[in-house]
């Protein structure tokens, strides 16, 4: 029998690691293709700022499951 719950959180691990690649790596490459190396450089600097937020909820949620998972009754 096979671990839905598992195989559902590794596709959305890898859907979320390919739009990540596919905003930093096409969106960035774009940008200097159109406007040039100085351009891509703020659009990569405000990617960065703008995935800083997101990490930190991330990582909330991540120890919040670590913290439930540890009070779950075994």
């Amino acid at each position: 029998m096979r671990d839905l719950r598992e195989y559902s959180k590794q596709t959305n691990v890898r859907l979320a690691f390919g739009a990540f690649i596919l905003l930093f790596v096409i969106g960035v490459g774009l940008i200097w293709l159109i406007y040039g190396g100085g351009a891509a450089g703020m659009a990569f600097t405000c990617l960065l700022a703008a995935l800083f937020p997101v990490l930190l909820i991330l990582l909330f949620f991540v120890v919040i499951e670590w913290i439930l998972k540890r009070a779950r009754p075994k």
